[in-house]
């Protein structure tokens, strides 16, 4: 079971963005790895569909290892460290600062 999931609110913690919060996007769970929202940016060059069509150069972004970020919690809304518990024979994330369940 993941840690993170679609939709969660990240902040990266290293590389190139360092500091900078977003939303995932995608999660990658065998190459352990998520896309965040307009974060981690890479340049793709596009060649031209059509012969009246221009190439291009675009930016989408690129997953980052998992590793890399901290989940915000939504209730006390600092980066933490995500916990396991069961709650009504349901296995339930939770934030490790404030203790409350993030599902």
């Amino acid at each position: 079971m993941n840690k993170i999931k679609k939709g969660d609110t990240v902040l990266i913690v290293k590389g190139k963005d360092k500091g900078k919060k977003g939303k995932v996007i995608k999660v990658i769970p065998k190459e352990m790895r998520i896309v965040i929202e307009g974060l981690n940016l890479v340049k793709k060059h596009v060649k031209p569909k059509r012969a009246e069509e221009k190439g291009r150069i675009i930016e989408i972004p690129a997953p980052i290892s998992w590793s890399n970020v901290r989940l915000i919690c939504p209730s006390c809304s600092k980066p933490t460290k995500v916990g396991f518990r069961s709650e009504k024979n349901k296995k339930v994330r939770y934030c490790k600062k404030c203790k409350n369940s993030i599902d």
